[in-house]
């Protein structure tokens, strides 16, 4: 990867390995699906999808695709994360074993309504 920040996902993207690559296509892909009214952007340096605000993040390292999409989804959905190693806000996704993209999905989803939330509610708070 070089040092360069990448101004859009397909630079991003373009500066993995192929097989890296793939991967990120396919998270990218997912998230799409799942939010088709996000926008993309790179934000802190790594894929984002917006929409009324940051949605989820995710990114590649040397042994893991990484997911971000705030500390609250991963609890909502920390059953089934626990198989996989992860922070507060982020989950790893390892390189060599299948993404788990219809939990990407949920996971996402979950954002979308968290977000629309918290807009509905600033809303009400202004009338």
């Amino acid at each position: 990867m070089t040092t360069n920040t990448p101004t859009n996902i397909d630079a991003y993207i373009a500066d993995f390995p192929e097989a890296t690559q793939v991967l990120l296509q396919q998270v990218r892909q997912t998230l799409k699906q799942a939010a088709p009214e996000a926008e993309e952007a790179i934000s802190y340096g790594l894929p984002t999808l917006k929409l009324n605000g940051n949605l989820v993040h995710f990114g590649a390292f040397k042994n893991h695709i990484g997911f971000y999409p705030a500390p609250r989804a991963l609890e909502e959905f920390k059953e089934e994360l626990a198989g996989y190693k992860g922070a507060k806000g982020s989950v790893q996704f390892p390189l060599d074993q299948p993404l788990p993209l219809e939990l990407i999905t949920r996971i996402t989803k979950y954002r979308i309504n968290q977000n629309q939330a918290k807009v509905a509610a600033k809303g009400k708070k202004n009338v």
